[in-house]
């Protein structure tokens, strides 16, 4: 759907099950720490399947944008790009997602592939506003998303519960720059 130098993000899709559960197998440890506990399904075909059926049904309706972000061969994920929740009306907003696969980090891919996203949600889309959350101690998602532009806009206490607790997060957003 939307190609950058060195990747391509496509709608989860079900045909992409196979690929989202080796890239979940592959990275459990890894994302663990800024994920919510998941339950014993989380790493079955099945439980991908049916999430990639909802992606599908949530692009297509508009209300959620999940972003597979492929190797050019098509044949690994490098990360993910969740662009959920979106409002229309007066707000006009979403949320961000992300995540990397551990071998491909310190490349300057997520980046690469949150531009592009970004890109779409406001060009395309037409979305004024996107939001996205980190916990204060995830230095790499604050120095990101200050490199996108994001800005700093609040503190939440006990905002979602990650890997078993409640934490905190730090709130920023970035506007349109078109308007």
């Amino acid at each position: 759907m939307i190609a950058t130098s060195r990747t391509r993000l496509e709608i989860q899709a079900p045909a992409a099950a196979p690929l989202l559960l080796s890239y979940h197998r592959e990275n459990r440890q890894h994302l663990a720490p800024w994920e919510p506990i998941r339950g014993e399904d989380y790493l079955t075909l099945g439980y991908w399947q049916q999430a990639s059926a909802a992606a599908q049904t949530a692009f297509d309706d508009g209300s959620d944008y999940k972003f597979v972000a492929l190797n050019a061969a098509r044949t690994d994920i490098i990360g993910m790009a969740n662009f959920t929740c979106v409002s229309r009306g007066a707000f006009q907003a979403c949320f961000l997602g992300y995540s990397i696969a551990h071998k491909y980090q310190g490349q300057g891919l997520m980046q690469e592939i949150l531009t592009a996203g970004l890109d779409y949600v406001f060009n395309e889309l037409g979305l004024h506003r996107v939001m996205a959350n980190y916990m204060p101690d995830n230095e790499r998602s604050a120095a990101l998303l200050a490199r996108l532009g994001f800005e700093r806009e609040g503190y939440a206490k006990s905002y979602l519960k990650i890997a078993g607790s409640w934490q905190d997060h730090v709130l920023t957003s970035k506007v349109n720059p078109a308007g």
